[in-house]
């Protein structure tokens, strides 16, 4: 379990934060930019939360705080990495941005960072609070939906990103339950894998749509 998790999660870390480098070296414009900022977004900030917890499969010693610090910080990114998601959208379509709009998603992920900084989220003892869980999830949730809406609309339009919306879907559905429940049922931990997946396909979805005329 431990070695084929590991394996998993080191994986995922670098090609992340690879195709992110790739990206950004090969981007022709500020869309693109974006979206190789995205994928180090996602990657460094994942890091924050598996390094530690593979060490802590190999290494004696107490990684309780680090674990718990590692899902702030990757709560946050997440939730920066849909931000940027928003604006690749409006960018990789051509479409007028919409001041309210952007206005919802700045409210959103404020919202969703201020409650996952209060105490009560309990991240440097890593005991999860159910109850904590569900709020700060909210408005990451509804930024969610929304974000899937988004490219579920626009689907037709470029057959690259067809799949986006789905890849967020369910990324979404593989995370709630762990979000929510994995203090109570630890074995709701294994649906951050697929999860994980769902992220590689976005970021791979990316580095396509950068790569293919080139």
């Amino acid at each position: 379990m431990k070695y084929g998790e590991s394996t998993f999660d080191i994986l995922y870390l670098v090609l992340v934060i690879l195709w992110g480098c790739q990206i950004l070296k090969k981007a022709r414009n500020r869309t693109e930019r974006l979206m190789g900022a995205s994928a180090l977004i996602l990657g460094f900030g994942d890091a924050f939360h598996l390094v530690p917890r593979v060490l802590n499969y190999f290494v004696a010693a107490d990684f309780t705080a680090a674990l718990g610090i590692g899902k702030l910080v990757t709560s946050i990114t997440m939730t920066l990495f849909y931000v940027l998601m928003y604006y690749i959208w409006i960018g990789h379509y051509h479409k007028t941005e919409n001041k309210q709009l952007t206005c919802f998603v700045w409210v959103l992920t404020a919202l969703r960072v201020i409650i996952c900084l209060f105490p009560q989220n309990g991240w440097l003892t890593n005991e999860g609070s159910v109850t904590w869980g569900i709020l700060r999830n909210i408005p990451f949730t509804v930024l969610g939906g929304l974000i899937a809406a988004l490219y579920y609309g626009t689907r037709k339009e470029d057959p690259l990103f067809r799949f986006v919306w789905l890849y967020v879907t369910l990324s979404f559905l593989f995370y709630l339950p762990v979000a929510v429940g994995a203090s109570l049922v630890p074995m709701l931990g294994m649906l951050m894998l697929p999860k994980t997946v769902c992220y590689l396909l976005l970021v791979w979805t990316f580095r396509s749509a950068v790569l293919k005329d080139q």
